[in-house]
């Protein structure tokens, strides 16, 4: 401890130390989200804006008849599936 310095004087010298440097980590903490958040934004609205509008609603449903024979040639693919 320094001779010709009071008490008072390194207790605030202490401090001021440590609210710089929470004035500062507070500081760098909210650059950095403004930043990502920025960052994310704008990747966001260059990855959407590449691809053409997509519709809500899917593709209509498609529906095959099968034959009496191939109802049956799924059903056996099905048995022997199951006994694996």
């Amino acid at each position: 401890m320094p001779e010709h310095a009071s008490t008072l004087q390194l207790v605030g010298a202490a401090v001021l130390t440590a609210a710089g440097l929470a004035w500062a980590v507070v500081v760098v903490r909210l650059l950095r989200r403004s930043r990502a958040d920025a960052t994310a934004e704008a990747r966001a609205a260059a990855v959407l804006a590449a691809f053409p509008h997509q519709p809500q609603s899917g593709p209509a449903h498609e529906v095959v008849e099968l034959t009496p024979a191939e109802q049956d040639a799924f059903a056996g693919l099905i048995r022997r599936l199951n006994h694996r």
